[in-house]
């Protein structure tokens, strides 16, 4: 890291780069891991990966060295550890002796025994109820020094600020596709209904109450029962039922 330069400043024009490029979040935190891990190896080589807390269930979504991704798991399935504590107290948990280590036990003794020494995690807060953590991980114990443990904080915080924007954009995205996905399923049920009111000169109530009964007798889906009675008046099973 150049000398004048403050901690986290390059990733922060690294990650802003990708974000006007790319939307995706999992390619965006694959970079993160990637240039965290060479970055913030100043004195011991660090194995780096991001957890993404979303819906209250957490996943590790990129990292640096596959052993990463087993740790984390670990962490998931003893519902314990260092990461964990870091996404829930919104706090940096700095773990400088996995042997030394009195809480997390099961957790503790698992990771040493696979080779883990020492272990950092700092939060990066999103919005709402999601939210992120650095993890870094070490072979050797006491491997972050105050200073480690300061640049890492200010990298993750730095980081956060596109992570964030990443977020929204894709949370955007997923909520124009859900709700074209609704649209078009509105569409089809209404073309379903119409035909039913022309076929059995019925109102719409009673064209919804027959869909529905059909929907429940053959356990589809009401969308894939309205479709089935479009495709049936086509005569054509690949017909279109929804607009551009």
């Amino acid at each position: 890291m150049d000398e004048n330069q403050k901690p986290g400043q390059g990733i922060v024009e690294h990650l802003q780069d990708l974000v006007l490029e790319s939307a995706d979040v999992a390619e965006l935190l694959q970079e993160l891991v990637d240039y965290s891990a060479e970055s913030l190896s100043v004195h011991n080589k660090l194995l780096c990966g991001v957890t993404l807390l979303r819906h209250k269930k957490p996943a590790t979504m990129a990292t640096s060295d596959p052993q990463v991704h087993a740790m984390d798991e670990l962490q998931y399935a003893y519902g314990e550890g260092p990461c964990l504590t870091a996404l829930r107290d919104l706090v940096t948990v700095h773990v400088p002796d996995l042997e030394d280590e009195t809480r997390w036990a099961d957790y503790c003794s698992t990771a040493r025994s696979e080779g883990i020494g020492s272990v950092l995690s700092v939060p990066m807060p999103l919005e709402g109820d999601a939210g992120a953590a650095l993890n870094l991980y070490a072979a050797n114990t006491h491997a972050f020094s105050a200073d480690d443990v300061e640049n890492a904080e200010a990298h993750a915080a730095q980081a956060s600020k596109s992570l964030r924007i990443a977020v929204r954009v894709a949370q955007l995205t997923e909520d124009r596709e859900n709700l074209t996905a609704a649209m078009q399923s509105r569409t089809t049920i209404n073309l379903a209904a119409g035909i039913i009111m022309a076929q059995n000169q019925c109102d719409q109530d009673t064209a919804m109450r027959i869909l529905r009964s059909a929907s429940n007798s053959r356990n589809l889906k009401l969308r894939n029962v309205a479709s089935r009675v479009v495709a049936s008046v086509a005569h054509d099973p690949t017909v279109v039922t929804h607009f551009d």
